[in-house]
This record gives structure tokens, sequence and C-alpha cells, in this order.
């Protein structure tokens, strides 16, 4: 009836399920959803978590709840031939809503990540989000598409922007290589020149472009998300920049290679932290977060020294290391047998290699025009 991977998920959620002593889940947030319903979309609105429909799950079962606005357009395009009934209500009297929806959980004992239509349902248990981490085969496959519309569209804008261009112009143009592929824009990035070496988050300002610029995308497609960044230098390359890029990029060869399955993120981050030590810039860690595990949220867990969860197979990373006024980052898939950069650049895209004391890895350069 369902797809080998909403197999795969409904054999994982019947564990958790048994383990929580629950008959079922309800699922609204925009992640959720979409990793239940192997990357379906229910948002509307693109600043909310929690979309127009939720889908409540049970081990051998999927149906979505929405209200009479959204019910059509879910019914015959988004979970078309998904063997996923479609119940809906009125949308402007909520009781109706709750009545309907008392109706299809009929007693059963329901956890939900966000909505409860005025039940009064708990919230999931601790450890739903850990389902998420070791993707299925048909995920890597979409991961590996996004990740290319994420690293094509930077190279793209990259190549593209003039010095006189204002941050607010370039990031426009970004979200547009972005949004033009069937990919969502979740996270845009922009800084010129000083705002480069004062902010790690750079949202854009109409400042112009002269010399230098950052440019950050977070991609989501059928709700996996792939982060990545890359800088454009206009004139030769200052040293003291050339000096920190090649020291950012050992430092993220170092953590990249050092994630392997079995082993926890703290010791990962441990080995993060003494790469910055080795390359002279002891400490520099702790002025942003370094990234860590990423799936369908930005990052599933922003590592930090004391994070406990081991590093699964199939799991997908987005280290982001950075000394001031540059960084070094790209999404990965980490695997039994090594590791797959999912956002990697194109043959002509200027490279640097990384070194490590596990090896040397081929890491993005700063573009220079």
């Amino acid at each position: 009836m369902y797809s080998n991977e909403i197999q795969i998920k409904l054999a994982r959620l019947s564990q958790y399920l048994s383990q929580n002593n629950l008959d079922g889940i309800l699922l609204g947030t925009r992640a959720n959803f979409a990793w239940i319903t192997a990357g379906r979309d229910n948002h509307i609105v693109s600043a909310s978590e929690t979309g127009v429909a939720a889908i409540l799950a049970t081990p051998d079962k999927l149906i979505c709840l929405t209200n009479h606005i959204e019910s059509s357009r879910f019914r015959t395009e988004e979970l078309v031939g998904m063997g996923i009934d479609v119940i809906d209500f009125p949308w402007w009297n909520p009781e109706p809503a709750r009545d309907t929806v008392a109706q299809v959980i009929a007693g059963r004992r329901i956890a939900t990540d966000g909505p409860d239509f005025g039940l009064g349902l708990p919230s999931l248990p601790a450890g739903f989000n850990q389902l998420r981490w070791s993707l299925t085969d048909m995920e890597i496959q979409k991961y590996r598409y996004c990740g290319q519309l994420a690293s094509a569209a930077l190279e793209a804008v990259c190549r593209q922007v003039q010095p006189g261009e204002t941050e607010f112009d370039i990031a426009a143009r970004l979200e547009f290589e972005v949004q033009r592929t069937g990919a969502f824009p979740y996270v845009t990035l922009v800084s010129t020149d000083q705002r480069v070496f004062d902010y790690r988050h750079p949202i854009p300002t109409p400042r112009k472009l002269q010399r230098y610029a950052m440019l950050v995308v977070c991609a989501e497609y059928r709700g996996l998300i792939a982060s990545c960044t890359r800088f454009i230098h206009f004139g030769p390359l200052p040293d003291d920049i050339r000096k920190k890029q090649q020291a950012v990029c050992n430092v993220d060869t170092t953590v990249n290679l050092a994630t392997r399955p079995g082993r926890l993120t703290s010791e990962v981050f441990a080995d993060l932290q003494a790469a910055y030590e080795a390359n002279g810039y002891p400490g520099e860690w702790q002025n942003h977060h370094q990234g860590g595990s990423t799936g369908y949220a930005g990052r599933e867990v922003i590592a930090t020294p004391s994070t406990p969860h081991p590093v699964l197979a199939n799991q997908a990373f987005a280290w982001n290391p950075s000394i001031q006024g540059t960084k070094s980052e790209d999404t990965v898939l980490i695997t039994d047998s090594g590791l797959e950069i999912l956002t990697t650049c194109s043959e002509t895209w200027p490279k640097l290699t990384g070194h490590a004391p596990q090896g040397d890895m081929l890491r993005p350069d700063i573009l220079t025009r």
C-alpha cells in the first residue's frame, strides 16, 4: 500500500510506540509531516514550523487531517496516489474540527508534536526525532539532488554578482536560483566586506558589495535540508584571508573525517577543538556554533563538547567551522564505507586541500574574479 520508504518509517514508528505505550502519533510540524509522508509538504506560511495539515500515524495506517480549504489540494496533488486518506472539517469552527479528530482517534492513546485540535493530547515522548536521523536509500537519493541544487545555486550567484549590488540584490538572486528548481530557500544569509568579519549570521542589508562577500544557503527539497557556504572576492586575495581560509579548511577536513559511525558527537567535537588549536586559532570555536547533524531540520542537533549522541550510519552532517572572515561548510553523508559530500562544488570551482591527522580532503576555495 505504501512506498518502501514509508514502510521502513512505520516499522521504526511501531517500535517507538511500543516503547512509549502509545497507539499512534499526530504529526503537524513541517519536518515530521515531510518525514512520515516521504517528503510531502504541509506548509502555507513560510515562517511557521507547523503546517495546515497533520498526519495521524499508527503502525499500519496514515490519515491526513486538514480543513476544507486545503483538503482538495491534498487529495488531488500533495498526497495523490499515496494511499493516505484525507479527512476534513470546517475551517471556521473549532468544535466540528475537534469532534472529527476525536472520532478518528477513537479513544486511542495518541501523542502529538504540536496540534491537538483542543483535545489536550500529550506531547511526543523524547526520542522521536532520532527516528529521522538514519536515512533510507530513497532519502539519500533525494538528498543528493537537494545538495546539488544548493551548491549549484550558490555557484551561479557567485559568478553573476557584481560590485555595487546590494546584499538584498544578492539574496534575492540566490533565493530565485533555489526556488526555480522546486527547492525552498530555508535560510539565506549574505554579508559583504566588513560585515563578513563582523557577523557570523548576517541577514542581508542594503549595504553594497565592494570586494568580498559570503553567501550561505540552506535549501529544502522534499523536507531534507542541505546547507553550504561560498565566498567571492574581487581582486587579489589578501594574505590574511588566505591564511584563515587554509586554516578553517584544515579544521573542516578534520571534523568531517572524524565523523564516523559509532563515535560520540562529543568525541568528534573534541577533534574539532584540537584542530582549531593546531591551526593557530584556539578558542575560535566559541564564537559560532560549529554545526552538527542535519536532515529534516537545518540542524537536527547542534554539536557541543558534551553532545552524547553517537554518529549513525547513513546520517547527514553539516559542520560549519569559521574563523573571523572565513568559513567552510558543506552537507555530507556519513556511511559505513566513508564520507560523501552532498553539496559538492563543480569541477570549475576553485578548491584547496584541507589537511588533517586522518588525511587530506578537497574543500571549496574562495572564488576570485
